[in-house]
């Protein structure tokens, strides 16, 4: 059976170029990129329904990601490490750009840390064998080595930056900033991408992750490592714009005789900081975030609660070297244990 047409020529045309448009209308996606960098794996996570921005975005923010990497690098060939020669001995160096507001936003964060989170001690990291691409050595260093660098007590406050000159006072210093790169350069990324349009995104650099707006219709999901296990001990869901950066003993370590020797030094000792085997913390910036996790760590049991206190901080979760979990009750409302049976935890407020 056939109708006659009645339907008018305008509508007709509607019809055809409504679904012609429908057509061309691109579903909202997770994009994803992933590679090498400042030591890691860096993830790339963008969910958009524009595929050519999204390329785009993720092309410009790898671009200035492999800069950062080049122009921080504290022991291959490059600005920071003919800096940091100059330092040495005893001449003023020249900092480049870049490397300028990170030099600055470092010494505030230690001086906030009481030199716990301390950039200073490039030498000492070199000494442990963690300044190198190959794993490190299986035996510590001498232990009078150790004890010259700690009674030196290289530290940021003996830097002066004037203009794009730095002189240090103290010729031990060595730069490494290993412990607040991976989150300032995640911030820079974050920035980069709400510029270019792109409001739903997470950056995760190896633990260094800072998440915007969310994953289509909810929130991001982030996962903690578990520190001593497989898989993911903890996950937690960001609220529209937070950094979540997690130090672990697990990251670059060797064994001898039986101990864990790790690259998260004791600026007091000049020892791997002892007592904990992760700190999270949440915070709007990822490079404060970064810097609080070290400096947490090398706190330690005693006097984590003080530094935190003092950095402003409020969410964070603690994984001691005998597995029990330590949470902020601010953390706590937000973490979601992933183990089965979930490990043995306490909520302890701050000062």
């Amino acid at each position: 059976m056939t109708f006659p047409d009645k339907t008018p020529r305008g509508w007709i045309l509607l019809l055809m170029l409504l679904f012609l448009n429908a057509c061309d209308i691109q579903q909202a996606q997770l994009h994803q990129q992933q590679f090498l960098l400042f030591g890691t794996l860096v993830d790339i996570s963008l969910w958009s329904d524009d595929k050519q921005k999204t390329e785009n975005a993720i092309a410009q923010i790898t671009t200035d990601l492999e800069k950062m990497h080049n122009e921080w690098h504290a022991w291959h060939d490059s600005p920071l490490t003919r800096l940091n020669k100059a330092l040495a001995a005893g001449q003023p160096g020249t900092v480049p750009p870049s490397m300028i507001p990170l030099l600055q936003k470092s010494i505030a964060l230690s001086n906030a840390s009481d030199g716990l989170f301390n950039p200073a001690i490039g030498r000492l990291i070199n000494l442990w064998g963690f300044q190198q691409d190959d794993a490190p050595s299986n035996t510590p260093p001498d232990a009078a080595r150790i004890q010259d660098l700690t009674t030196a007590q290289p530290k940021m406050q003996d830097l002066v930056l004037a203009h794009d000159q730095l002189t240090s006072r103290n010729p031990n210093v060595q730069l490494d900033f290993g412990a607040i790169a991976k989150g300032y350069a995640v911030d820079l990324a974050i920035e980069k991408l709400r510029a270019l349009g792109i409001h739903n995104a997470i950056i995760n650099a190896g633990g260094n992750l800072r998440a915007i707006g969310k994953h289509g219709d909810r929130p991001w999901r982030i996962g903690i490592r578990n520190p001593r296990g497989p898989g993911v001990l903890a996950s937690i869901e960001a609220r529209g714009d937070e950094s979540m950066l997690t130090s672990g003993d697990y990251e670059r370590f060797f064994e001898y005789q039986g101990k864990r020797y790790h690259h998260i030094i004791d600026p007091r000792t000049g020892y791997p900081a002892r007592g904990f085997t992760s700190v999270t913390v949440i915070y709007p910036d990822a490079a404060t975030a970064d810097a609080a996790s070290t400096a947490l760590f090398v706190a330690g049991p005693q006097h984590w609660r003080d530094i935190a206190k003092k950095m402003g901080l409020q969410y964070i979760m603690i994984v001691d070297d005998k597995g029990h979990v330590t949470m902020t009750p601010a953390m706590a409302e937000r973490v979601r244990f992933e183990l089965n049976p979930a490990p043995n935890f306490s909520i302890v407020a701050l000062p």
